[in-house]
């Protein structure tokens, strides 16, 4: 387990930056924080540093931006995913695999459905009203 304090948006792709660095294709990054609390700003971070230049944006509504890139990288929303179905019908299975990375906001809602190697990050709201606490743990037992 890792844990980061950031005091910026700027500060928290730096440190999703250093994250991309150490993950291989076919990795699951499942995000966990409130509403505000970053989770895109990192996803930005971490896709800049797989050398994409797509134009990230949080998926509310469209469940999943593909960004491309080798791998290729998926950005899924599952804040209104709520049962097996809703969560089969965003062919979330479909979209993983040895080629790509997915990097998953409201990760908590499909928890059971997530690999047990699964990248956990945590942000949560720090002392200031930009800072952060990013908790990374690397499988779902890693404490």
């Amino acid at each position: 387990m890792q844990t980061y304090v950031s005091h910026s948006p700027a500060d928290t792709r730096r440190i999703a930056a250093e994250l991309a660095k150490n993950i291989r294709p076919g990795a699951v990054i499942a995000f966990r924080g409130g509403l505000g609390m970053g989770k895109t700003a990192f996803t930005r971070g971490f896709v800049e540093a797989m050398g994409s230049d797509a134009e990230v944006s949080s998926p509310t509504f469209a469940i999943v931006n593909d960004y491309g890139g080798d791998p290729r990288l998926y950005h899924f929303d599952m804040y209104r995913v709520e049962t097996w179905d809703d969560l089969d019908s965003t062919g979330f299975y479909d979209y993983m695999g040895p080629d790509s990375i997915l990097l998953i906001e409201w990760s908590e809602n499909i928890e059971n459905a997530l690999p047990d190697d699964a990248v956990i990050v945590e942000i949560a709201r720090g002392e200031g009203e930009n800072d952060r606490v990013i908790t990374v743990r690397y499988g779902k037992d890693d404490e």
